[in-house]
């Protein structure tokens, strides 16, 4: 079974997000959105779209989503069967939360690594 097949999204906490959001934008030209982050869009060798995009987003340190971690950032991987890798790694003594996510965005899982960082699973609707 293939676990992870790319990175869905990474994600930051910051103390002033809108400091932060600003320099990114700023010094890297990275076009912030009101909803504070963007998408990538995926495109092959060529430069030719294809289906898939990399979210990147800065939210409010005093946010609970990263939580139980303490870190300021969190890691999306997309994966193709949210369920299977889950049941895997609970078999192999992974730290996975019990709490999942279906929404229309794709269903979410989570699991702490051993630093007690929190890693999201995602895998996307279909068609994306």
């Amino acid at each position: 079974m293939k676990r992870v097949t790319g990175i869905g999204g990474i994600f930051f906490s910051a103390r002033d997000p809108v400091a932060l959001r600003a320099w990114y934008q700023q010094h890297l030209g990275i076009e912030v959105q009101d909803w504070g982050g963007t998408a990538f869009s995926w495109c092959d060798a060529a430069g030719n779209p294809t289906k898939g995009t990399t979210v990147w987003s800065i939210g409010a340190a005093a946010d609970e989503c990263f939580a139980p971690s303490r870190s300021s950032f969190m890691i999306n991987y997309r994966v193709d069967d949210l369920a299977a890798v889950l049941q895997s790694l609970r078999a192999e003594g992974c730290d996975v939360l019990d709490k999942t996510d279906d929404s229309d965005y794709g269903k979410f899982g989570w699991v702490m690594d051993p630093e007690g960082n929190k890693v999201e699973l995602w895998q996307p609707p279909p068609g994306q």
